[in-house]
């Protein structure tokens, strides 16, 4: 496990600062079998995140005091699919994830990656036969697993997106809605240097929300579904929540996850994703709680008919709407700052620091 500090750089790329301890892409990193990390000329750097829902890629070189990224790969495996119920990653799940990480191992090779690192999450954490799937996975493709802890996930979520928080002095609060949990940082901006002060992982991400309380499509059941949703969301949040300081006249909040950039789009009436209009916004938050309700009051075909939601998501953006409220409810911003960028980007920062 890759140490992650409680001070974490403020600015936007990697720091000078060098890390302790790197792992060598053959044995913990995640590089492929038979890549040559030393043939070409550009260092590259690769991080890939498999949660519960998504198995994101970003591979970058150094550039300046930051990092230009050379290739990218994400797709919805919906790993944690079952798990609520079962207990274990089904056999459906494995396959459609498997066949995401061959994607990345080929990118990977392709790109001559110098240093990389793979983590797992949630749905790995939770599944008894997490470790199962992550032999099987080193054995087909190549790609070593970590299996991270809920404390790391969220500090690298932090390490990668914190530059996106509003400018401003003292407590700011930044989440992440995954598919299996909710990590929720509190950040102390009142130096230089912020420092993380309290965290939380609640057990609701969008898969586990929308298995154990979703349910029904006639406008009375989807009511009832959503206060489900929110009652447990905030039962959850409840531990948290007692510790939490006064949040002040201009609570800071900010998000990194598919929720947030989802109803980002939807607020900006996008016809496509385009990131370079949702990454970096800062969206009322009145605005943000007003598409949940309307969203979660819709039937799973309106909800489709939304360019930058459709079948894919459909199903599951009302569990992510139940748990952003939950969050507004818990840290009353007036506005919400929308980030398409995290953990991978957090790891890479890392690895960019030993070169």
């Amino acid at each position: 496990m890759v140490d992650i500090p409680a001070e974490l750089p403020r600015r936007r790329e990697p720091d000078p600062a060098r890390s302790a301890r790197q792992q060598s892409p053959d044995a913990r990193g995640g590089h492929p079998r038979g890549a040559n990390p030393r043939s070409g000329y550009a260092r590259h750097y690769a991080a890939l995140d498999l949660g519960t829902n998504n198995c994101r890629l970003l591979i970058a070189r150094p550039q300046g005091e930051g990092f230009a990224v050379v290739d990218a790969f994400s797709r919805i495996v919906r790993l944690g699919e079952g798990l609520a119920s079962s207990g274990r990653l089904s056999d459906q799940a494995i396959e459609r994830t498997i066949a995401a990480l061959k994607v990345c191992s080929d990118k990977l090779r392709r790109r001559n990656v110098t240093l990389a690192r793979s983590v797992a999450t949630e749905a790995c954490r939770r599944a008894a036969n997490g470790h199962d799937f992550i032999a099987r996975a080193y054995d087909e493709t190549g790609i070593h697993l970590d299996i991270i802890s809920a404390e790391e996930e969220a500090r690298l979520a932090v390490l990668g997106c914190h530059a996106l928080l509003e400018p401003g002095t003292g407590h700011a609060l930044v989440f992440d809605i995954g598919g299996g949990s909710t990590e929720l940082v509190l950040i102390d901006t009142t130096s230089t240097v912020p420092t993380v002060k309290d965290w939380h992982s609640a057990p609701w991400g969008v898969v586990s929300l929308t298995e154990s309380a979703g349910g029904g499509d006639g406008s009375a059941e989807r009511a009832a579904s959503y206060a489900r949703m929110r009652a447990l969301v905030r039962e959850s949040f409840a531990p948290f929540a007692a510790r939490l300081p006064d949040p002040g006249e201009r609570p800071r909040l900010l998000g990194t996850s598919g929720t947030v950039t989802t109803l980002a789009s939807v607020h900006l009436e996008l016809e496509r994703y385009d990131r370079a209009k949702v990454d970096g916004l800062i969206a009322p938050a009145a605005a943000m709680r007003r598409i949940s309700q309307d969203l979660a009051g819709m039937s799973l075909a309106e909800r489709a008919r939304f360019p930058c939601i459709g079948r894919e998501r459909a199903d599951l953006v009302v569990a992510g709407c139940a748990i952003l409220e939950g969050i507004l409810d818990l840290w009353p911003a007036e506005r919400l700052g929308i980030a398409d960028r995290g953990i991978r980007e957090g790891i890479l920062r890392r690895l960019m620091e030993a070169r």
